[in-house]
């Protein structure tokens, strides 16, 4: 449920509203980040009302993860009190759903829960691999520094996103601008070319009358016009559980750059988890369940579910990576020689996280290139839809000589009749 707080300044009156997504009052002004000098009035968000606030509010981002993960361990490391801690991160996000769990998680740990446990209470925010390390950081009693590399894992993810995203842009923009030009020329030119060509009674290629019936159609209904924005919307909506389809992620992961890009990045997140995991004196056998989860690709999971099963069986870390090296693709030799000298020499945690920053390296070179490297793809995809549209509009001009100009007689029958 959500609950608007209006919080109110005792010295200069004004009044701040702020929604919090929680089914308590006191949750909620506790998410709310009330100062001491403000008074809190708490109303229900129901119906429409609530339906549009989901819909524009912001959701909870990987920005106010890293935030919230980074200003916990700033707080715990000057001996402020975890609850306090909850208190203060509260007014530095602006997601209701964030800002719900955090008022849960410290009105929970008021009750005497555990902190681990209260993390575990919101698995869409805080996955498995955040709260082994919780569970682990409680144990040994550095909560503090288990916050800070959470802080740390994330915030390098961050960087990499923005990079990627940021080089997306040019290609983003090419394709809303083709769909644009697509849709215009089917409602201005396209109709008229139509009406001309048809008077003549030309036969026109494929691409004319492709354009030519395209174009009819959205004339005749243009609410299809919305089709393509409607289908972009609902893609990216829907994109989490499309990709969790075993059969999208492998194909994807087959394609070129692309494929690199999605390996790459499972690689990154799923060997850093591991290697925070053991650091923290997690169970092996444990860490390759969650590193598994963590890696969110059917592919890395499949390996270190497989990897888990030797060393249940009795063979060791090395030899279960070498024995299911075949998964990891073409590093995958390289991976299991790395862990194998770690086995030989010591500390397997430090050259796990070694091979996720190789793989967060040659992530930061791909993101920061990512727009010349599809620049190639957006050229042919350009070129294709300019150069189909050219055809279909300036193809059957060249053929129609035949109609617009007579055929000329034959020398013998336009010559005077020959004397006898």
């Amino acid at each position: 449920m959500l609950k608007k707080v209006a919080l109110t300044n005792v010295y200069t009156s004004k009044t701040l509203e702020v929604v919090v997504d929680t089914d308590d009052d006191d949750k909620a002004i506790l998410g709310s980040g009330r100062a001491p000098n403000e008074t809190a009035l708490v109303t229900n968000i129901v119906g429409v009302d609530e339906t549009v606030h989901r819909m524009t509010t912001p959701k909870a981002s990987l920005e106010e993860s890293v935030a919230l993960f980074s200003g916990l361990a700033r707080c715990l490391e000057r001996n402020i009190s975890t609850i306090k801690s909850f208190e203060l991160m509260a007014a530095r996000i602006k997601s209701p759903r964030l800002r719900g769990a955090v008022a849960d998680i410290a009105h929970r740990m008021l009750s005497g829960d555990r902190l681990s446990d209260c993390f575990a209470m919101h698995p869409d925010l805080f996955p498995d691999d955040i709260v082994a390390l919780i569970r682990a950081g409680e144990e040994s009693g550095q909560i503090h520094e288990v916050f800070r590399q959470i802080s740390r894992g994330r915030d390098k993810s961050l960087r990499i996103l923005r990079k990627l995203k940021a080089g997306l842009i040019y290609p983003a923009i090419v394709l809303i601008l083709s769909v644009g030009v697509v849709l215009i020329m089917s409602f201005t030119l396209i109709p008229a070319i139509g009406k001309l060509y048809a008077s003549m009674n030309a036969t026109l290629p494929f691409a004319t009358r492709f354009m030519i019936g395209f174009s009819k159609i959205l004339t005749e209904q243009p609410y299809l016009a919305l089709l393509p924005i409607v289908g972009l919307v609902l893609f990216f909506k829907y994109w989490p559980r499309i990709y969790r389809i075993p059969d999208v992620q492998i194909f994807l992961t087959r394609l070129p750059t692309l494929g690199n890009i999605i390996r790459k990045s499972a690689a990154m997140v799923s060997f850093r988890v591991l290697a925070l995991l053991l650091q923290a004196n997690v169970r092996i056998v444990v860490a390759l369940e969650i590193a598994a989860k963590s890696s969110n690709h059917v592919e890395f999971e499949r390996f270190f579910l497989a990897v888990r099963d030797h060393i249940i069986g009795g063979v060791s870390l090395p030899e279960s990576f070498l024995m299911e090296s075949h998964r990891l693709g073409s590093d995958g030799r390289t991976i299991a020689a790395v862990v194998q000298m770690a086995g030989e020499t010591g500390g397997v945690n430090e050259m796990l996280d070694e091979i996720a920053t190789d793989y967060e390296e040659d992530l930061d070179i791909i993101s920061a290139q990512i727009d010349k490297i599809l620049e190639p793809f957006v050229m042919v995809f350009m070129g294709v839809i300019v150069g189909t549209l050219v055809y279909a509009i300036y193809g059957p001009i060249f053929s129609l000589s035949k109609i617009l100009l007579p055929k000329s007689r034959p020398a013998a029958a336009a010559s005077s009749p020959a004397v006898r």
